[in-house]
């Protein structure tokens, strides 16, 4: 999608290996030529083992995770049932279409672990779903899927003991990947937000840019 007409961006990816999701995007929030903050959240908690990352409007950004994040409350409560990634992906992908002569612009990558394992889905902003291995999204997306598909297999196929271990080389890969491509784009840097998804949790953490 583009964004230049519009003066915003940002830069957003996700990947899942093994049994955990990291999901990452930079912090900047500007439009046009001007920085507005150097401290927008991107990443999304939306439910105990869910999250998104997004890329576009800002506002939009936090208006859909709002709206998903109650939906999804609502759906377990009326339902006495969990919600699974695909399903979230697919409740969130009829809210997106149900606007779609007034969208939202914005981009998202949805993660989670549920229990048939973990998830990556890739939506467009009138709902396209798309589930992958991994993915970006934003301004800075053509420079951080480089960096994914040169060295996510690598990771993905490696055999180790220690679970610990992967999930730190895929939190190393995520930043690596969008702080590659704030190097380049302007509209992308400041920070990032990450989010490591397992099946008890989400840990939230902060790095710098550089």
């Amino acid at each position: 999608m583009s964004y230049e007409r519009l003066g915003t961006g940002a830069t957003a990816v996700g990947l899942r290996v093994g049994d955990i999701v990291v999901l990452g995007s930079e912090k900047r929030f500007g439009y046009g030529g001007f920085v507005m903050s150097r401290s927008a959240k991107k990443v999304f908690k939306v439910h105990d083992r869910i999250a998104i990352a997004a890329a576009g409007i800002f506002a939009d950004m936090i208006t859909l995770s709002r709206i998903i994040s109650t939906e999804l409350r609502y759906y377990e409560i009326s339902s006495s049932s969990r919600v699974s990634v695909k399903g979230a992906a697919k409740l969130l992908s009829a809210i997106l279409y149900s606007y779609k002569y007034m969208p939202f612009i914005t981009e998202l990558i949805v993660g989670g672990v549920d229990e048939e394992g973990s998830h990556v889905f890739v939506m467009d902003p009138l709902g396209s779903v798309i589930e992958d291995e991994y993915a970006a999204v934003g301004t800075g997306a053509p420079i951080a899927i480089g960096i994914l598909e040169s060295e996510y297999q690598s990771l993905a196929s490696r055999k180790t003991p220690d679970p610990g271990s992967i999930a730190e080389d895929a939190v190393n890969l995520v930043v690596k990947a969008i702080r590659a491509a704030s190097s380049r784009d302007a509209m992308s840097g400041d920070g990032i937000d990450v989010a490591i998804i397992r099946s008890n949790g989400i840990e939230e953490r902060v790095y710098p840019i550089r």
